[in-house]
């Protein structure tokens, strides 16, 4: 990926990924009965509202850079668990809205894709990333594992020794997303790249 291809299409992409992400988690959070996000100025389209320095920009951008499955966060989104309706649905509920707003927006992409004229040069590329994007952002933040957003949803479901294990994960916060990457690069299990692969073939080429 050269410099032209990170400004004009990577970056812009990365940023509408995140920021609708994020939105829609304070959103659902809002209509659920919590304000706290809304009161921190979290329902905004502006991305420096919503910008993690190393999960938003320095890991996508180096995975990026290696043509590795791009993956990446946001700060995450503040929600008091107590003031949702549905008690621990409501905090899934929350936690399922940004991955299933990702794949509305990936759907979207491959609809303008199937779209395009075989010419269209720079939008080609434009809507190929904003759909591996998304699809990047969705799997992996539907990984059952603290702090993603898909452990949220395996909590309403799990029994109470797994519960134990995921607070426990939840503790170490950033870290136990950098021990995910390190588990993926020594076993090569990667379910983000698997997707993105199908994806590819199926519908942007």
């Amino acid at each position: 990926m050269d410099f032209a291809e990170i400004l004009f299409i990577f970056l812009p992409v990365i940023l509408i990924a995140i920021v609708f992400h994020e939105v829609m988690h304070a959103v659902v959070g809002y209509w659920l009965g919590d304000d706290t996000a809304k009161m921190q100025g979290r329902i905004s389209l502006n991305p420096l509202d919503h910008i993690d320095p190393l999960m938003t920009v320095a890991v996508p951008l180096v995975l990026a850079i290696l043509n590795a499955p791009i993956v990446g966060a946001a700060k995450p989104v503040p929600f008091n668990p107590s003031r949702l309706k549905f008690d621990e649905y409501g905090v899934a509920l929350v936690a399922i809205a940004g991955p299933l707003t990702n794949f509305l927006l990936a759907v979207l992409g491959i609809f303008v894709f199937q779209l395009l004229p075989a010419d269209a040069g720079f939008w080609i590329e434009f809507w190929r990333y904003f759909v591996l994007v998304n699809v990047g952002f969705m799997v992996f933040n539907m990984i059952p594992i603290p702090p993603l957003d898909g452990s949220r949803v395996l909590y309403v479901f799990a029994p109470d020794s797994v519960r134990r294990l995921m607070d426990s994960i939840e503790r170490l916060g950033i870290f136990a997303i950098l021990i995910l990457f390190v588990i993926i690069l020594q076993f090569d299990v990667n379910p983000v790249s698997n997707v993105l692969s199908w994806v590819f073939e199926k519908f942007l080429v």
